[in-house]
Formats: structure tokens, C-alpha cells, sequence
């Protein structure tokens, strides 16, 4: 752990990767987050006031978070201790921590989404004192991350995909101030440009690292005009990967669209992110288990027929495996997508579990008690039983709840398919029962 060493970017050094050799050097060079940046925005108040409070910095990959983290600490002429959570626990927190009781330092923590909460809590009487300026930069949303304590006593920042315009202008700049570039003499269209842009989700470490491979491709091809064209970028992207965290936040954004999508019957909607899951690398099981948790929540006794064909799913994607099987889940999506809706079980399970959570634990009646044994049944266990088998339609009249709930009606079926036949049935029930 290098304590109090700095990040300042080396543009001379071909060692260091091109997003590293490019990492701004002031906050004039700093590219996007106008909205915290800008003239007369929070992020620019705090720093020209000399007053930056502990700072969570939450947005997705490459677009400045650490970077802007030392760019803090050098404005504001204090220390700057950088640390990941991915590899360091909390001997080498304290460590760093020891070092403010000499001066006041920034400690900027990288995937502070790691650390648990029993090791987050190490950081509460720091913070609180002032004796740190502690900046987390995390890809994950502080609310399900960050204990509340913590999280109450700092500032959470958002900071925002890069545009595509913002992603060009730091490739142009690379171009321009990169000593290895310069010296290639590097050609590349405006489109060209544009194209590693797009290709690169927002992501600018992305983007510099593709504008890196694209220039180690075309000096080994040994060509005398070293030229950046379509090809090239295509052949050095691969492939238009998905940009998928699958424990990050759009891990939660994704299948929350997938859910909502068939929740409102759009197939176009609901195939369109099922595959951007899966081409983005998530396990295939979890899709399929939120499937089978839709087909109980959504769709319910309307159609009973959606959770056994997305068991079906299921079983056949374990069979098959990718990427046949992947053609099953679609399957499962469009039906579940197009079928009957009802939450009315989902509901009816809500209103029981309130109930059981916030009344007393009644007794059950004792006449549908189990009786195996003789003491059992002289203690009344079971008597008075009414077994419906013996009564014409099966139906015959008797109390199944605790007396103290006995007209809590917590099933309310719809009238949308096959639950409006458990609707006609019920009504049949309940009408025979009361004429009984």
C-alpha cells in the first residue's frame, strides 16, 4: 500500500495504459458531470468555499470517479491516500486512518461496495469527527450498499454516463496530447471517431482502451500511414458486447424492465431485454427463476397453465443448455408476456402475511385439529369434524378459521381468464353454504 502516493498521470510514460497516461491533470481538463461541475453547481461550491464534506461518488465504470476523487484532494492541498476495497481490508484502513492524526487527509476508498457493513461500521467515528474526509466510489446504488449511518453522515454525488459527444472529445484529446500517439502520426475520420464513441457505452476508460488496441493493431500490421478506419475498430471491439453488471445496478434495472414489460403484455419489449440480459452475461437461472416468480405474482390462477410451462423452460434450458436453451426462455417470455394477468394470489398472500405478522398467533380450531393419538381425541381434538366427502357437492358448512378472523376474505379472484371460473366456483361456495 503506497500511503500519501498520488495518481498524477504521465503522459510520457508508454508503460501506463492510454486511460491512465490520459487521466486529467486539473478539473478544467475533467470532461462531463456538469451537473455537479458546472458554473455555480454543489461540486464547484464546495470546492471554491475549501469545504468538501465526506462524499460518496456513485455512478457506473469510467466516468471519473477516482480521477475526480485526487482532483479533490489536489484543489483542496491535503493528502490524497487512494485504496480499493477489492484488494485491502481493514488493517490497511487503519493504517491510512493513523496517518490523519498527523494531518487531515482524503481517503478515497474504490469499490467501497465491498466492504460489509461490520467493516464500514470502522469508518462511523472518523467521519463524524471530521478527522478524514473519506470519498467511497462505488457502481452500486448507496441505498442497498452503504449502512445508513454512514451513509447519513456523507453526501452522495451521481455521477452520469458519458455522452458520446464528451466520450469524442476525450479521444480527440488523446490524439492530440498523447506523446505515443503524436509520434505515430495516427490518422482517424471524424466518424471513425464517433464509432469508438458509441462502441463504448459512456464508458471513457473503455473508449481509450479501444483507441489503444486500435493503434498496437495498425503499428504491428507495419504499414507506412498508420490509419484508424471502421475495420480496424470493428476487428479490435470484436463484437458490440453488452455493457451488463450483473451486481450492479442495471442488474436491477434490466430485469425490472423484463418484469414490467410482460406485466404489460409488450412481447417486442419483454424479448428485447431478456436478451440483453443474457448476451450481458447473466445466469440464465436467475432470469428463469423471476420468470417463474412473475407467473405466481402476475399471472397467477388466471392462467395456472404459465408456471408449468415456464417449469417447463426450466428443465429444458438444463437440458440443452446455451444457447438452444435460451430459445425455451423466449418462449416462456412471449407466453407469460401474452397470457391472462391477475395478482390476486399475490395480493391475498400480502393481506394473510399482515395479518400474521400484526394479530396474536389464534389457536387453531380444535375440530380441524390433528388427532393421532387416543389423549388427543378426549381432549377434543378433531371432534365435530365435518368431512365433506360425505356431503352432497362435497360442501358442507363449518368454520376452517380461528373465530376471531372468521369473515376475513383474503383470496379475491378477478374475472380474467381461468380465475373467473374460481370466481363462479367460489361464489357457488359460498352461496350453497349460506343457503346450508
Amino acid at each position: 500500500m503506497d500511503l500519501f502516493g498520488n495518481i498524477t498521470p504521465d503522459r510520457n510514460s508508454s508503460r501506463k495504459p492510454l486511460a491512465d497516461r490520459m487521466r486529467p491533470r486539473n478539473l478544467d481538463d475533467f470532461v462531463g458531470q456538469e451537473h455537479i461541475l458546472g458554473q455555480g453547481k454543489l461540486l464547484k461550491r464546495l470546492l471554491e468555499k475549501g469545504d468538501i464534506p465526506s462524499l460518496i461518488l456513485w455512478g457506473p465504470s469510467g466516468v471519473g470517479k477516482t480521477t475526480l476523487g485526487w482532483l479533490i484532494g489536489r484543489y483542496m492541498k491535503v493528502p490524497f491516500i487512494s485504496l480499493s476495497a477489492v484488494n485491502i481490508g481493514i488493517k490497511e484502513v487503519k493504517e491510512a486512518i493513523q496517518k490523519s492524526k498527523l494531518q487531515k487527509i482524503i481517503l478515497f476508498i474504490d469499490e467501497f461496495h465491498r466492504f460489509n457493513k461490520l467493516q464500514q461500521d470502522t469508518f462511523l467515528p472518523h467521519v463524524e469527527n471530521g478527522d478524514i474526509i473519506l470519498i467511497g466510489a462505488t457502481t452500486e446504488n448507496p441505498s442497498f450498499e452503504i449502512i445508513s449511518p454512514l451513509l447519513s453522515r456523507m453526501r452522495v454525488l451521481t455521477l452520469n454516463p458519458l455522452t458520446h459527444e464528451e466520450i469524442a472529445t476525450i479521444l480527440k484529446r488523446a490524439l492530440r496530447e498523447d506523446a505515443e500517439l503524436m509520434a505515430s502520426a495516427l490518422k482517424v475520420e471524424e466518424e471513425v471517431v464517433g464509432e469508438m464513441a458509441q462502441l463504448s457505452n459512456g464508458d471513457a476508460r473503455r473508449a481509450l482502451n479501444l483507441l489503444d488496441v486500435c493503434h498496437k493493431m495498425v503499428k504491428e500490421a507495419g504499414e507506412k500511414d498508420l490509419i484508424i478506419d471502421h475495420a480496424i475498430v470493428r476487428e479490435a471491439y470484436q463484437r458490440n458486447v453488452a455493457v451488463y453488471d450483473k451486481k450492479g445496478e442495471m442488474h436491477y434495472d434490466l430485469i425490472s424492465a423484463l418484469h414490467k414489460s410482460m406485466r404489460g403484455s409488450d412481447p417486442d419489449a419483454a424479448l428485447y431485454w431478456l436478451a440483453r440480459m443474457i448476451e450481458g452475461g447473466e445466469d440464465p437461472l436467475y432470469i428463469l427463476r423471476r420468470m417463474v416468480r412473475f407467473a405466481s405474482e402476475d399471472v397467477g390462477n388466471a392462467d395456472p397453465h404459465a408456471l408449468t410451462m415456464t417449469m417447463a423452460a426450466m428443465e429444458a434450458f438444463r437440458f440443452v443448455g446455451p444457447p438452444e436453451g435460451h430459445l425455451a426462455m423466449a418462449q416462456a417470455c412471449v407466453y407469460l408476456t401474452l397470457c391472462e394477468k391477475s395478482n390476486a394470489v399475490y395480493t391475498a398472500y400480502n393481506r394473510v402475511l399482515r395479518d400474521v405478522k400484526s394479530l396474536p398467533e389464534y389457536p387453531v380450531p380444535m375440530h380441524i385439529r390433528n388427532a393421532p393419538t387416543k389423549l388427543m381425541k378426549d381432549m377434543g381434538y378433531g371432534h365435530d369434524y365435518l368431512y365433506p366427502h360425505d356431503y352432497e357437492g362435497a360442501l358442507v358448512k363449518q368454520a376452517y378459521l380461528p373465530e376471531e378472523l372468521k369473515d376475513k376474505r383474503y383470496y379475491r379472484p378477478t374475472n380474467r381468464g381461468y380465475e373467473k371460473q374460481l370466481k363462479e366456483f367460489l361464489e357457488r361456495v359460498t352461496k350453497a353454504l349460506d343457503k346450508g
